[in-house]
């Protein structure tokens, strides 16, 4: 039995258990206050208490006061175990065998009151699937036709299957105990009334999505007929009690059946007043999203005539560019462009003819480039040019017996912004090689006396 709150089938059980142990409960407390009464002793019992015994060990000294006294000598006592053992245990001459864990009797009685005592009631989950059977449910269940099925829908008799949909929405509504009750069910064309408890699980934590079901028979309807009783009264006949049975349990289930239709009006409301604001936010999200489509619409226009001024404005700089490509080129003038940090951005071909360099070269330092002049300190020249902004230009030999003239100046943006160099290389060897040629022929016209400056 649980804890308390004990509820009414706990008492049922008690008092079965109590009726089937009383009788030899009481022959096992006679033996007991026999073996603790010294000889000749006398024992008195309560107004409502009797000897209950197998043997006469007791006289009766005053039946008024239900004194009683030993009368015979010490028989063999059982051996026992009290309160808790309320089976003698049989003592032979091999060994004797004695209860010695409080455990077997316990199990033992639930055993007993399950097997003897206990309903028939099944355990389901949320779905209706049977996990497990207490008692004998045969009454009530039976195994449909076809494919194995363990749904308690589907194997309910005649007349239980719609009792017990109805009680287990409610019990699943409600999350408390739901009783069903004079529930007719056909069985081989036999009436049985039944009452249903119907108790969803809490705990543990692993049984909480399942729902004890519990079926108790209820006594039949007398089948004899009367028409008066002692005292003058009319007696119902079977068949107007039962009529008078089934009208109320008609009543009830309208009465249930409002109810429900009262609650599924009130769940239908609801839900229609939700669908009405959702659809008042649906339409609201609708003309956002109009709006946002006519703005992505305008924007893609924009975007569009951003794009093709984009497009031709890809196609002048493509045009300017080839333009100052050809230029430069057609000078016949070396030209380097360098960066803030002396890293190559630019360079016309006759470049590769005095510095080694490639397309690949773009982006890296120019010092560390391999060229013919001799000129190491052209990197420390470039560096003061950027901080005093002053172009500086020298006279560098090469190899090949060839001349350069070397121009370093800074490079400026359209808003005047010094964002790096420009390096101009402009060959000078035939002047220097006339001024040379020069300086010797003057040299020789001197020697000779025949000219003077």
């Amino acid at each position: 039995i649980k804890d308390p709150p004990f509820t009414k089938l706990d008492f049922l059980f008690c008092r079965n258990l109590l009726i089937y142990l009383e009788s030899e409960l009481q022959k096992k407390l006679m033996d007991l206050f026999y073996y603790s009464l010294n000889p000749n002793g006398f024992m008195i019992l309560g107004t409502a208490e009797n000897v209950n015994s197998d043997e006469l060990i007791f006289s009766n000294y005053d039946t008024k006061l239900k004194i009683y006294k030993k009368i015979r000598s010490p028989k063999e006592i059982e051996r026992m175990t009290f309160p808790g053992n309320f089976t003698p245990i049989k003592q032979t001459k091999e060994n004797v065998a004695v209860i010695k864990n409080d455990n077997n009797i316990q199990k033992f009685a639930d055993q007993l009151i399950l097997q003897q005592f206990a309903p028939a009631s099944v355990l389901i989950n949320r779905d209706g699937d049977i996990l497990y059977i207490t008692g004998r449910t045969g009454k009530y269940l039976e195994p449909a036709a076809g494919k194995a099925n363990m749904n308690i829908y589907a194997m309910a008799r005649e007349g239980l299957r719609n009792e017990l949909l109805r009680g287990v929405r409610k019990a699943k509504q409600r999350s408390g105990l739901i009783h069903l009750k004079n529930i007719r069910i056909e069985n081989n064309g036999v009436i049985q009334l039944v009452n249903i408890t119907i108790q969803p699980t809490d705990k543990p934590e692993e049984f909480r999505e399942t729902i004890m079901i519990v079926f108790t028979d209820v006594i039949a309807l007398p089948k004899h007929l009367s028409k008066k009783s002692n005292s003058g009264k009319q007696i119902f006949t079977t068949l107007e009690q039962e009529q008078e049975l089934e009208f109320h349990q008609t009543l009830e289930e309208l009465q249930n059946t409002r109810e429900e239709m009262q609650t599924s009006q009130e769940e239908l409301k609801s839900t229609n007043e939700e669908l009405q604001s959702t659809n008042e936010e649906l339409q609201s999200t609708n003309e956002e999203l109009t709006t946002s489509k006519e703005e992505m619409q305008s924007l893609n226009e924009e975007l569009h005539t951003v794009n093709i001024e984009l497009q031709n404005k890809v196609i002048e700089l493509t045009a300017v560019n080839n333009d100052i490509v050809n230029l430069l080129n057609s000078t016949d003038i070396a030209t380097l462009f360098l960066d803030r940090e002396l890293n190559i951005r630019r360079f016309t071909d006759q470049v590769t003819t005095i510095i080694k360099l490639r397309l690949t070269d773009i982006g890296r330092p120019f010092t560390e480039m391999v060229s013919d002049l001799n000129y190491p300190e052209i990197a420390d020249h470039a560096r003061d040019v950027l901080k005093t902004l002053i172009y500086r230009e020298s006279d560098i030999s090469a190899d090949k017996n060839k001349w350069f003239k070397v121009r370093i100046m800074p490079y400026r943006t359209l808003d005047d912004r010094i964002d790096g160099l420009v390096v101009t290389f402009i060959d000078i060897s035939v002047a220097k090689n006339l001024e040379t040629e020069l300086k010797e022929t003057i040299k020789i016209l001197q020697e000779h006396n025949l000219y003077k400056p």
